[in-house]
């Protein structure tokens, strides 16, 4: 049954993505989805028997669009999970150090003056410096205990936060419209060129946290239990905050703020499977690039119009801590 488990969560995504291909406003038979898609996969250079229009739909719009959802959805759930173990704290998310609002300025500030970077470029710089503030600050003496990143984090996050708010003061209403509906994130956007750009430092760092898995489970620990085990604490905290922060810098730029998906899924798979990072952190890829993919697709169909993603997974993640919190009374992380 365990290991029963284990394959049905391994295995979520496939029935997600091509479920989700045969999702949009454009009416296409779910059997002629399936045979364009496969048809181009393995014999891309054969007459099409169906109408062009067909073929971009699903080609060109859905696909890159549930590969991205795929991507964003593992990156956001490993970058918690890895987070969450090397912090010890429930309640810690990819954004813990200030990562989203670095970004969010760094959109606002591409949109309030004009400079040579895109917005995309000016997300992923921001969000990364935001974290190394936050490490620098927290730095003491060699070392950078959790409590002192915490409270790092805050710091670089309210500062980021009032350039922001200074940076909306001085845009122009359309302007100003277009930076807070990227900051509900969302897939609308979404084509080929996001997917080869995110693919690598996202599928690298997933890669590579799975193989410190170990090592995350000794961290999280303690500092003086790792060290009592030989393990070089410092150096692994920063690499593990590098690779987290980097596939997450990656996702955000991309799609905007996504929240709650590097909450909500880490505390799933650690309910379904335990604590051993050695199997949250390769579950947590699966079941967050499915959550992201249906809820995705619940924001492209339960309207006429498209919801921001990021809208649905906060609705969806505030009751489940509730629930959370009810149910274990606090004692969900032990």
């Amino acid at each position: 049954m365990k290991k029963l488990k284990l394959l049905v969560l391994a295995v979520l995504p496939i029935p997600a993505f091509f479920f989700s291909l045969v999702i949009g406003q454009f009416d296409i038979p779910p059997l002629t989805v399936y045979e364009i898609f496969f048809t181009k996969l393995f014999n891309p250079l054969i007459s099409s028997p169906w109408p062009p229009a067909y073929e971009v739909v699903v080609w060109n719009i859905r696909l890159p669009r549930v590969l991205l959802a795929l991507l964003v959805g593992a990156s956001l759930s490993v970058s918690g999970t890895a987070l969450q173990g090397l912090f010890r704290n429930p309640l810690v998310s990819p954004y813990i150090l200030g990562l989203s609002w670095g970004a969010n300025f760094g959109v606002a500030l591409s949109l309030l003056i004009p400079l040579p970077f895109s917005p995309q470029f000016m997300a992923f710089s921001f969000g990364l410096l935001a974290v190394f503030l936050a490490y620098s600050i927290a730095k003491v003496r060699g070392e950078t205990p959790v409590i002192s990143l915490v409270l790092a984090g805050v710091i670089v996050s309210a500062f980021f936060t009032a350039l922001q708010y200074i940076a909306k003061f001085f845009l122009d209403p359309q302007a100003l419209q277009g930076l807070v509906y990227w900051m509900m994130g969302g897939f609308y956007l979404a084509h080929w060129d996001d997917v080869m750009v995110t693919c690598i430092p996202i599928i690298f760092s997933v890669v590579m946290l799975s193989l410190m898995s170990w090592r995350i489970n000794v961290l999280s620990m303690g500092d003086a239990e790792a060290k009592m085990m030989g393990l070089n604490t410092e150096l692994n905290k920063v690499v593990i905050i590098v690779l987290a922060t980097v596939m997450a810098a990656v996702a955000v730029s991309v799609v905007g703020t996504i929240g709650w998906v590097g909450l909500i899924i880490p505390h799933l798979v650690r309910m379904a499977v335990g604590p051993d990072h050695r199997k949250l952190i390769p579950l947590s890829a699966t079941v967050g690039a499915a959550f992201l993919l249906v809820a995705d697709d619940l924001a492209r169909s339960i309207t006429t119009y498209e919801l921001p993603v990021g809208i649905l997974t906060t609705l969806s993640g505030v009751p489940f801590f509730v629930y959370l919190l009810k149910k274990t009374k606090g004692r969900s992380w032990s």
